[in-house]
């Protein structure tokens, strides 16, 4: 997920709100969110410290095809979870019982969804986005599938895909410009 979006979501504010602490403009926040700008590490640590964070660097392998899509799906259930929690929470949790007796090799993080499924929104949806090996081992186990109807999964891999050829098409474009 992209780390202005991300800090932004984490201390709930809205873009605007962000701009007016950071004194930047909320088109530039935007603009951060959508990749079309690229922050300095220097303006990440304005902006984090504008917010009331500070950044807090961490080297994992970097994310596969797989990862992404499945952050892609992660990102559209935390839609779905803040607009129906006790819908959506009742439904992993039954959901978790199932596969904790299908699948008891993987208790371990079976035991850790159960937790994470009892705090409260805000510590639990971090997790649907957060890149650590952890939690990417987490999300092998979702207890959300489910949630999400055939045709809003298919549309969550349709816009993936559409970002992940965007993104190789820019990443062609300034290959070749640096040449």
């Amino acid at each position: 997920m992209n780390p202005v979006r991300k800090l932004r979501e984490a201390t709930g504010l809205t873009q605007q709100q962000l701009a007016e602490v950071a004194s930047t403009s909320q088109s530039t926040v935007a603009a951060y969110e959508r990749g079309r700008k690229s922050p300095t590490w220097r303006t990440m640590t304005r902006l984090a410290e504008a917010a009331g964070c500070h950044v807090d660097v961490r080297y994992c392998a970097p994310l596969t095809r797989e990862d992404r899509r499945s952050l892609a799906l992660h990102d559209a259930v935390a839609v779905r979870l803040r607009e129906q929690p006790d819908f959506v929470l009742a439904r992993a949790r039954a959901s978790l019982a199932q596969m904790r007796l299908l699948h008891p090799a993987a208790r371990q993080l079976f035991d850790e969804w159960r937790v994470l499924l009892r705090r409260p929104l805000d510590a639990l949806i971090p997790v649907f986005n957060d890149p650590s090996p952890w939690a990417r081992e987490l999300r092998h186990v979702t207890p959300f599938t489910g949630i999400l109807s055939a045709p809003e999964r298919a549309r969550v891999y349709r816009d993936f895909a559409h970002a992940e050829r965007a993104a190789l098409t820019d990443a062609i474009v300034a290959r070749e410009r640096a040449t």
